[in-house]
């Protein structure tokens, strides 16, 4: 029940993440419900082709649809409020690896993979629906730029096992992983913290 609580909001603020960027790159309504759908669903369906898990979850569970439909319809009309806060996309899009993240590792356990697996599958989860978007909006995936992205939810994925080795029943085992990946971001977003660089200078090294 709760990772499907998990799932339904990730699938919220990946929905309006899109939005935000369609909506900058002034995409008509089609557009925009077609990027908000890639975004929350794009990592979610690797997950499950990678998890073997047939058919994939959006297929069945119309209520994703819906609420990606509904999210879409409510970011829209009030997205002068959105563009008003302050990093919105980065908020959102936070958020929704952050859900992402923990939703990839525990349905990653109900088919008893490993611990790395299961973080991995998590990464890809949280990861793939904002690549696919940047891809279909011609930006360069975050993901692949130095920014701490990937590494949020690495964090969040260890973290998760780590409290799951000390409190195997804690209430706080899904919830305290999400504010890792949340925190780790917005941090590094507030502090402009990235990874290492091969590029020292503007314009081809090699």
């Amino acid at each position: 029940m709760f990772v499907n609580l998990i799932d339904i909001l990730g699938t919220i603020a990946f929905a309006i993440s899109g939005v935000m960027v369609a909506l900058n790159k002034k995409l008509d309504l089609f557009g925009i419900l077609i990027i908000a759908f890639v975004t929350s669903t794009g990592g979610g369906t690797l997950r499950d082709v990678l998890l073997g898990v047939r058919p994939i979850f959006w297929l069945t569970d119309t209520n994703t649809v819906y609420i990606i439909i509904a999210t879409t319809a409510i970011a829209i009309i009030f997205r002068k409020y959105l563009k008003m806060v302050s990093k919105s996309l980065v908020l959102f899009d936070t958020i929704g690896i952050g859900f992402y993240t923990i939703a990839g590792i525990e349905k990653s356990l109900l088919v008893n993979l490993d611990p790395v697996i299961c973080v991995a599958i998590g990464t890809i989860s949280a990861c793939f629906g904002g690549v696919i978007r940047d891809i279909l909006c011609r930006r360069i995936p975050v993901i692949f730029k130095k920014e701490v992205y990937a590494t949020a939810c690495i964090l969040g994925g260890v973290s998760f096992f780590a409290l799951r080795m000390v409190a195997p029943e804690s209430k706080w085992l899904s919830i305290v992983p999400i504010l890792v990946v949340i925190l780790v971001r917005i941090a590094a977003v507030r502090y402009k913290l990235t990874l290492p660089s091969l590029y020292k200078q503007k314009g081809p090294s090699f």
